[in-house]
């Protein structure tokens, strides 16, 4: 008997395609993410298992499992993984990073650009009829980002890369970290360490690359907005509860910060309804901080290898904690 792949989602089908030459394989159909129940039923006889964020691998799902080996996400992001169980079970777990980081920071650079120079703004008063008129010397003015302070919040692989663009762009670059990179990169980069309170307090703009933890979450709220400049703009490639949205909104809205550009939210999908929704000085993004084709095509191949590996008892190409 072959042994049993699930899938959460469909992936690419040239992965498909090779998952099938070695397992018998099952991809999940209908809501997106997978309804707990269904998971549950289908990973107790589950050698493996491909998942993507928002599908949720506790422990109580975990105990279900009789022969699983590996879980394998298509995705840079774990939190959805109870890693720490799943290492005292002896279940290998793989994913998905590096492949993504100059894909992402290009994304928290486009928000980062767009938020500045108002790009969506004008394309939507465009749109919506508005533009009346030819504007004069001080009317639809956007800032630019020469001479600008970016502070970068964790400055791993996306945050150097990103890092690497605001240079080339002429901005001042200073970051707050766990642990201080060493000085010959932050000469590289041209990134000055700064604790968090100098960070937010100096920044003309805030990118955030950091997890969502017990530490980081709500770690934007209305008590760090106020400890901002009224000229700064946030930008979240990361992950939405590491902001308190509520907050957010009222800081735009009172213009205790001059904008924000979203690639993440607390809740996906956003409502149509949502207050950011309604907001001119916000850009939204439905999270594509990977999805570009290669940079997606990329993940479904580690993926694959991650899951080839973990089903025969080795470590993933990628692997997280076993």
């Amino acid at each position: 008997m072959r042994k049993k792949v699930f899938l959460t989602r469909a992936l690419h089908n040239f992965a498909l395609k090779e998952l099938k030459k070695k397992y018998q394989i099952e991809v999940h159909k209908g809501k997106i993410p997978v309804p707990q129940s269904k998971l549950r039923s289908k990973i107790k006889d589950a050698d493996g298992l491909i998942c993507f964020p928002y599908d949720i691998i506790n422990k109580e799902t975990i105990d279900l499992a009789e022969n699983l080996k590996v879980i394998s996400t298509y995705s840079v992001g774990f939190d959805h993984i109870d890693t720490k169980y799943a290492k005292e079970k002896k279940i290998r777990v793989g994913y998905t990073p590096e492949v993504l980081t100059d894909t992402t920071a290009d994304l928290a650079f486009s928000l980062l650009l767009d938020s500045l120079r108002r790009v969506s703004e004008g394309d939507r008063i465009i749109r919506e009829g508005k533009w009346k008129v030819i504007y004069g010397a001080q009317d639809y003015v956007g800032v630019d980002l020469q001479g600008k302070t970016l502070g970068i919040l964790g400055l791993g692989r996306i945050g150097q890369t990103l890092a690497k663009r605001a240079k080339a762009f002429d901005m001042k670059i200073v970051y707050h970290n766990r642990n201080r990179i060493s000085k010959t990169k932050e000469k590289l980069l041209g990134a000055k360490y700064v604790s968090f309170e100098r960070l937010i307090s100096q920044s003309d703009a805030i990118s955030i690359h950091v997890p969502h933890t017990k530490d980081t979450d709500n770690m934007f709220s209305m008590k760090v907005f106020k400890k901002m400049k009224d000229v700064a703009f946030l930008i979240n490639t990361s992950r939405g509860k590491v902001v308190n949205e509520k907050d957010l909104v009222v800081a735009l809205k009172k213009k205790i910060i001059a904008g924000a550009g979203l690639d993440v939210f607390e809740q996906e999908p956003i409502s149509k309804s949502h207050q950011l929704t309604k907001l001119q000085n916000v850009v939204l993004a439905p999270h594509i901080g990977s999805s570009t084709k290669e940079t997606r095509a990329k993940m479904a191949e580690i993926t694959v290898k991650n899951l080839n590996l973990g089903m025969n008892g080795k470590k993933p190409i990628f692997s997280i904690g076993y």
